[in-house]
């Protein structure tokens, strides 16, 4: 007789008698089953697994031989979802949103000036967030690396840019040099023929 006992969220009971070709099942998601036929090989089948199955499993073996346990303890891995981006004050943000555990967020080239922000959520999975404001005109790509047991990867931002208002200040920069030198003109103008009234 085999027996696998699950204590997860829920409490699970599979059970197989070879000696009847029988099986049990109470309280077991449809998920979970015998990963090939329980006579020969008892493993335990999970698919797909979600955040609920963590927990703690037991296999009972019964036989004439004696008696077996084994005990196995489930950790669901669950990869972050990755995002590089730039803010509306010109701020690299790179994001690793929903992992399990927690991701590390570092900076290529490394920096001691990145604000972190983290929150969990109700389901056990953590979404962080690095800040860091990118102003270094010689190296105007940023690269994030993150750091996960279920992945490494590294992604690159491009913040090479002009600010708009450089734009209107070239624009307008040569408009506002005619109309002070137009004044500066009518000004001297204005000026001598004052003089020249004032000689009469």
């Amino acid at each position: 007789m085999v027996t696998w006992k699950v204590k997860s969220s829920t409490s699970c009971f599979l059970a197989y008698r070879n000696d009847r070709n029988e099986t049990q099942k109470l309280n077991c998601s449809e998920r979970m089953t015998w990963k090939y036929s329980p006579d020969s090989n008892p493993s335990l089948r999970i698919y797909p697994v979600n955040l609920n199955d963590e927990g703690n499993y037991t296999c009972e073996i019964v036989s004439s031989e004696g008696n077996y346990f084994f005990y196995f303890s489930l950790t669901v891995i669950v990869p972050p979802v990755l995002t590089l981006t730039s803010d509306k004050n010109g701020a690299a943000v790179c994001q690793a949103a929903a992992g399990k555990p927690a991701a590390q967020i570092s900076w290529i080239p490394a920096s001691n000036h990145s604000i972190e922000e983290e929150v969990h959520h109700l389901n056990g999975t953590v979404t962080r967030a690095s800040y860091i404001g990118w102003v270094n005109s010689t190296h105007p790509t940023v690269t994030c690396l993150v750091t996960h047991p279920a992945m490494n990867q590294t992604l690159s931002l491009d913040l090479s840019y002009d600010p708009p208002w450089l734009h209107y200040l070239l624009i307008g920069l040569p408009t506002g040099v005619a109309v002070i030198s137009g004044a500066g003109v009518m000004l001297c103008l204005i000026f001598r023929c004052r003089g020249k009234s004032f000689d009469k």
